[in-house]
């Protein structure tokens, strides 16, 4: 292909895995090459990740990551901070502070719906956030992100 675009022969490298081409400003060379090989990971040896894990990875570099952080008053169940939200491979928070800030308040929504009806068990309450984050984000995106909610209590 490169040949047909009329590269010279010369110019033209073809590199397998462990090979090593070395730049510099005008010339580039293959040097010695390094051990490489092809690793596939399966869930099923010694160290290898899991199935669970090969699942996340996968929904991760598909959608990307949210993580919501809200920190709540112990004694009146109430927000004290936040929230606060980061995203990676999902949406760029500059270009998309609308949808953060309805993310915020669906947030709020959420923590002071499990204060009105005495829901005090984090594992309750993170699943009700990672829900209602999902609908509304899946509503305006049409993308399911990693959603981890992150309480935390003064």
């Amino acid at each position: 292909m490169a040949q047909n675009l009329g590269i010279p022969p010369e110019n033209i490298f073809i590199a397998e895995i462990g090979s090593v081409i070395e730049y510099s400003d005008n010339t580039a060379k293959m040097v010695e090459p390094v051990p490489g090989g092809r690793i596939l990971i399966d869930g099923l040896g010694v160290g290898d990740v899991g199935t669970t894990v090969l699942r996340d990875r996968k929904q991760l570099s598909q959608e990307g990551i949210l993580i919501a952080v809200v920190t709540i008053n112990k004694e009146s169940r109430t927000i004290a901070i936040g929230p606060d939200v980061v995203t990676r491979g999902f949406i760029y928070v500059r270009d998309s502070e609308e949808i953060i800030e309805e993310v915020k308040s669906v947030i709020k929504d959420t923590i002071y719906r499990c204060q009105r009806e005495d829901i005090s068990q984090w594992s309750a309450i993170k699943t009700l956030l990672k829900d209602s984050i999902g609908n509304l984000l899946y509503t305006k995106t049409g993308r399911r992100p990693m959603i981890i909610p992150i309480i935390q209590e003064i």
